[in-house]
């Protein structure tokens, strides 16, 4: 019972002290739980966030599902989620109650434009951190830079592109193309 309470609160930290969504709490997800705690390995995290980010929701959600479930089956997985959403749900609770009282306020609009430099700069920190894994960098950064063409000049959905890498991978993995 210990783990799955401990597992609730490092996950409802990160929900609560990160700004920026799901791919902004990548690193601060994988600090806690592979670096400070270790309580899965690098490859391990690196593995399922691939696995969440083919799956359907958000992003840190299914990363902390995936998580709490490797580590304690279900009610870790359990722990885990309600950890990361609570946050985010209680403030937006709060937000929602008094927002009208307070958006128009110039301190409010400062703080919001303070906020999003900083999460430009922990959804790039993620991309780094992914592209660092593994043994080919420049392979890893040339399919990244295919793909922000790809999506960001051609106009392509990110479905069709997250579809086409899994197939890939499997054709190239069944083939022993490396």
């Amino acid at each position: 019972m210990k783990i799955i309470l401990n597992l609730f609160i490092t996950f409802f930290k990160i929900g609560a002290f990160t700004f920026g969504g799901g791919y902004a709490m990548i690193p601060i997800m994988e600090r806690e739980i592979v670096e400070n705690k270790k309580l899965i390995g690098d490859e391990e995290f690196t593995d399922m966030l691939a696995l969440a980010q083919a799956s359907p929701g958000p992003v840190a959600v299914n990363t902390s599902v995936f998580i709490g479930y490797k580590i304690r089956g279900l009610t870790g997985a359990l722990s885990c989620l309600l950890g990361t959403v609570l946050p985010s749900f209680l403030i937006i609770l709060i937000i929602a109650i008094f927002f009208n009282d307070f958006k128009n306020l110039a301190i409010v609009e400062e703080i919001f434009s303070g906020i999003r430099p900083a999460i430009a700069a922990l959804i790039l920190s993620s991309v780094v951190i992914m592209l660092k894994k593994g043994d080919n960098l420049t392979k890893r950064i040339s399919i990244a830079v295919i793909v922000a063409v790809l999506v960001g000049f051609l106009d392509i959905s990110p479905v069709i592109i997250i579809i086409a890498g899994a197939l890939i991978s499997l054709i190239m993995n069944y083939l022993k193309i490396k």
